[in-house]
C-alpha cells in the first residue's frame, strides 16, 4: 500500500470518527430534548457548539434525517421533528416484532463477552431508575440497543431498528416524568438483557414482548394526559 493511499484512508476513518461523535451528541441533544421538537438550527449553530467540522456535521444530520430526528430544510436550515402518539404506536407495531426477532436471536448468537455485557448493563439501568437517574437510564438503553444489534448478528434487522431506537427514546424521555413506572421500565429491560445473557432465547423472546407491552401502555397514557 503506497503512503498516499494509506494517507487517504487515515483521513477517511478520522472523518468516520467525527462523523459518528457528532450524530451521539446530536442524537442525545434531540433525544434529551436539548434541541426541542421544532427548534430551527443552522449547521454553523451546530458547528460551534459541538466543535466538528462542517462535513461531520452534515454527515450527522443526514442520517438523523433518514432516522427521522430532522428534516433538512434546503436554503432555511434544520428542522427537529414533531412527535405524535398516534404514530408512536404505529411505531411500536414495528418494535415489537423487530425486538423479538432480536431478544432470540441475540440469546442464541451471542458471544461470551456480549452475554457478560447484558448482565452488567442490566445491572447498571436498575440502578439508574433507583436513583431517578432518566439521563442515565437512556443512556443505558442506548449501549443495550447497541449491543442487541451487535449480538443477534443480523445487518437488516440491525438497519431496521436503527430507524426506530432514536424516536423511541426521544418520545420516552419526553413523558417519562409525567407517566412512566421507570423501575419497572429498567426491570422490564433487565430481564430481557438477563434472559439474552443467560442463552435462553424463548425467554429473551417473551421479556421483549412484556416490555413492548409496557411501553404500548406508556404511549398510551401520555395521549390520556395530553393537553
Amino acid at each position: 500500500m503506497s503512503n498516499q493511499t494509506s494517507s487517504l484512508l487515515s483521513l477517511g476513518a478520522a472523518r468516520q470518527s467525527l462523523t459518528g461523535q457528532a450524530y451521539r451528541k446530536l442524537e442525545e441533544m434531540i433525544a434529551t430534548l436539548e434541541l426541542p421538537p421544532g427548534a430551527v438550527l443552522s449547521e454553523a449553530q451546530l458547528i460551534e457548539a459541538l466543535d466538528i467540522g462542517r462535513t461531520p456535521i452534515r454527515e450527522a444530520l443526514q442520517r438523523l434525517a433518514v432516522e427521522g430526528l430532522v428534516e433538512i430544510l434546503p436554503r432555511k436550515g434544520i428542522l427537529v421533528s414533531d412527535t405524535n402518539p398516534q404514530k408512536q404506536l404505529l411505531l411500536l407495531e414495528v418494535r415489537r416484532e423487530l425486538d423479538r426477532l432480536m431478544a432470540r436471536t441475540g440469546a442464541v448468537r451471542a458471544s461470551t463477552d456480549e452475554r457478560e455485557q447484558f448482565k452488567a448493563i442490566a445491572d447498571n439501568m436498575e440502578a439508574t431508575a433507583t436513583a431517578r437517574d432518566g439521563v442515565a437510564f437512556m443512556r443505558h438503553d442506548v449501549k443495550f440497543n447497541a449491543l442487541l444489534a451487535a449480538a443477534c448478528h443480523n445487518e437488516y434487522a440491525k438497519r431496521a431498528m436503527r430507524l426506530i431506537n432514536g424516536l423511541s427514546r426521544r418520545f420516552w424521555f419526553m413523558h417519562f416524568q409525567r407517566s412512566a413506572d421507570l423501575p419497572l421500565c429498567a426491570r422490564l429491560h433487565a430481564n430481557m438483557a438477563r434472559a439474552i445473557g443467560a442463552g435462553d432465547p424463548e425467554g429473551a423472546a417473551i421479556a421483549a414482548d412484556a416490555l413492548v407491552d409496557y411501553v404500548e401502555i406508556f404511549t398510551r397514557a401520555t395521549i390520556d394526559i395530553a393537553p
